[in-house]
């Protein structure tokens, strides 16, 4: 892999701090294809991301990006529910981590490791 010349790294670096910085959802949507995932990861842990953005985070191919949006104190019950894996040979931390924001928010977990719904 070629090393990034001083133009790449500042460019990295000013999308950085545009990832901190954005202020709502049209401001943070750039982000969702950029290139470098920790770049993405730092816009999903912004918190001005509101439920709707982070929820079309929670579509990243990478586990740290989907990490940070559990961690959004703006997440929804809905994108938390999304990200729980069914098949407990695929579960990884990101199912772990939605678990547990999801019983801290009071939802009962059965014995399948899935949430029971409630009626």
């Amino acid at each position: 892999m070629a090393k990034k010349t001083p133009e790449q790294k500042a460019a990295e670096e000013r999308r950085y701090v545009a990832a901190c910085g954005a202020a709502n959802a049209e401001e943070l949507e750039p982000f969702l294809t950029d290139p470098n995932q920790g770049i993405r990861a730092t816009a999903a842990m912004n918190p001005d991301a509101d439920a709707e953005i982070l929820d079309r985070f929670a579509n990243d191919r990478f586990w740290g990006v989907r990490m940070e949006v559990v961690g959004n104190a703006n997440v929804s019950e809905v994108t938390l529910r999304r990200l729980l894996e069914a098949d407990v040979r695929k579960r990884g931390v990101v199912h772990h981590a939605a678990r547990e924001k999801l019983e801290e928010r009071g939802a009962v977990f059965g014995v399948d490791g899935m949430p029971r719904d409630e009626a």
